[in-house]
């Protein structure tokens, strides 16, 4: 995935993403059956299939069978033969100039994942008063294995421009939802997140495995993870876990806001109440702890490259009772939402 942010730099769920052909570059996720197909060839014709499903990307929404064949490395008579029963079923549609696209059947079947349809319909209050309140990005994310998949996102009309998008998978480590959904993931994840190569988004990006690991246990003690310019230049994401029935860690939501205009500690009780309101709502029990907040950071705001142990770059103080709405409070805190709506705004 190229990237200018986390989350998606639109009103609604439409977007406004500069989507390019560098997205799948931060994805973190190991071969799928493309790459297998290349290598050794899908060993079933559901295989086959799934390898002319994945050949459809951001980056290349419409493709000929002829690029099909190249990529999948399947003959031209087999993905003519698939690509047609695709297109019958309605997993594929046909364009005018002969190219074919995803069909609006294997979207109907997709929005059917109980991770994103209910996960969704849960959070979207609680996103949508979060852009009310900031005028920022709001995301929610889920992982899957050694990446997260963006479950949702809305944006206000001044926030910080970015690139993913709905259903866009994304590497763990740089992003706030990333490092909370990793810190709470099983420990064996956690080493090979660790073990394995990290995607370096921006020259602050932190890749260093003793400095991650330290600030995947900060993430745990603090309850919160902010990460400034670590997958954009211009971006900090604040990040809160979203806990399920039994308490586990099911997703978590963030704000993705302009590094140079917004104090992270200050949006750190937004996004708490948050998490905690989609907790609630997916059956969570009152039992999930309230986190410390953040620890204070130790070097000025802005100090290009520095390395906080605790991972969160620019944090400036501890979350605490500190008022969100202060004289000096962050873009979005102040007024940019209907009458200067404060945090307490959010659906408790």
């Amino acid at each position: 995935m190229g990237v200018r942010g986390e989350g998606a730099g639109a009103a609604g769920s439409a977007g406004r993403g500069r989507a390019g052909a560098g997205r799948d570059r931060y994805a973190g996720r190991g071969a799928g059956p493309a790459a297998t197909a290349g290598q050794r060839g899908p060993v079933s014709v559901t295989g086959r299939a799934l390898c002319v499903l994945e050949a459809f990307t951001p980056a290349a929404p419409v493709r000929t069978l002829t690029d099909l064949a190249r990529h999948t490395g399947l003959p031209l008579t087999t993905v003519h033969r698939l690509v047609g029963e695709l297109a019958r079923w309605g997993a594929l549609e046909r364009e005018e100039g002969g190219g074919y696209r995803i069909g609006l059947r294997l979207w109907e079947i997709a929005s059917l994942a109980p991770r994103g349809l209910g996960l969704r319909e849960s959070a979207l209050p609680q996103l949508s008063d979060l852009v009310h309140v900031t005028g920022e990005n709001a995301q929610l994310a889920v992982r899957e294995d050694l990446s997260l998949v963006f479950v949702e996102r809305l944006a206000g009309r001044g926030a910080v421009p970015v690139l993913t998008r709905v259903a866009g998978r994304f590497a763990l480590m740089p992003t706030g939802v990333g490092r909370v959904l990793l810190a709470h993931a099983p420990p064996d994840v956690q080493e090979r997140a660790l073990a394995g190569p990290q995607a370096r988004c921006t020259p602050a990006t932190e890749c260093d495995p003793g400095v991650l690991r330290h600030s995947l246990a900060e993430v745990r003690r603090t309850g919160v993870a902010i990460c400034e310019r670590q997958v954009t230049e211009d971006s900090v994401s604040v990040a809160a876990p979203v806990h399920g029935p039994h308490g586990d860690v099911v997703a978590a939501v963030s704000v993705v806001a302009h590094a140079d205009r917004v104090r992270p500690y200050t949006l750190v009780p937004l996004v708490q109440v948050a998490a905690r309101g989609i907790s609630r709502a997916l059956g969570a029990g009152p039992g999930v702890r309230a986190p410390a907040g953040p620890r204070p950071c130790t070097v000025p705001r802005g100090a290009a490259g520095h390395a906080d142990p605790s991972g969160a770059e620019g944090a400036a103080g501890p979350a605490g009772p500190a008022d969100p709405a202060g004289p000096a409070g962050p873009i979005g805190l102040t007024g940019r939402g209907r009458g200067g709506r404060s945090g307490s705004a959010i659906r408790r």
